[in-house]
């Protein structure tokens, strides 16, 4: 790999940011979303915070911290972003359906309790996203997410204000939740040839 190449990763990147940064409404957030992509892209271990501070040569944590627990960005702009780059005039691509655990040590974090984990292989405690993905010729990229409440916290005043659960939010069924991300993204206007899923989703009547 000639550094020709290496320097060109960097012009693209800066282009696609320009694009895709305009979904955080505030100058510092931009950047500090774009480090924290860099870091991602990175060759750092363990891809927590810390170490992706550390690897963008920051101090401390707190920015990273800070942008993904309380400022406010429009995730949806992201979403048009990879449609706008994977779709073409000839070919709507497929839609993909599937959820993904998030292993936990406690039990504070929205939506944890001891459940499946496709990530783990078997029963964990943890919490479960869905997520929907567009797949083309042209590459593939998640474009809505939803994290799944299970009953037990659904119920749960005390835990919900605790934790900081919106009102709205109500109990619903992995192929509820995937309804609903669909919906979002038909109304947004795409038209996908076909939608995939695994048995979890397909045997729901």
């Amino acid at each position: 790999m000639d550094a020709q190449e290496v320097k060109g990763w960097d012009v693209d990147f800066a282009r696609m940011w320009g694009q895709a940064g305009d979904c955080f409404g505030r100058h510092d957030l931009r950047r500090r979303a774009a480090a924290y992509v860099r870091g991602l892209l990175g060759d750092v271990r363990r891809k927590n915070s810390w170490q992706l501070a550390e690897h963008v040569g920051a101090a401390t944590p707190h920015g990273f911290q800070r942008l993904l627990g309380r400022a406010c960005w429009d995730a949806d702009q992201l979403r048009a972003y990879a449609v706008d780059h994977l779709l073409t005039h000839h070919e709507s691509g497929v839609l993909i359906v599937d959820e993904t655990g998030f292993l936990k040590k406690g039990d504070k974090s929205v939506g944890v309790q001891r459940q499946y984990s496709g990530t783990a292989g078997r029963v964990e405690n943890c919490q479960v996203g869905g997520f929907l993905a567009l797949a083309t010729s042209r590459g593939k990229a998640l474009i809505d997410r939803q994290l799944y409440l299970p009953k037990s916290w659904s119920g749960d005043a005390v835990r919900r204000r605790e934790a900081g659960v919106p009102d709205d939010v109500r109990f619903a069924t992995k192929p509820q939740l995937a309804v609903a991300m669909l919906r979002r993204v038909l109304d947004a206007g795409l038209r996908p040839r076909w939608v995939l899923a695994d048995a979890v989703y397909g045997s729901d009547s």
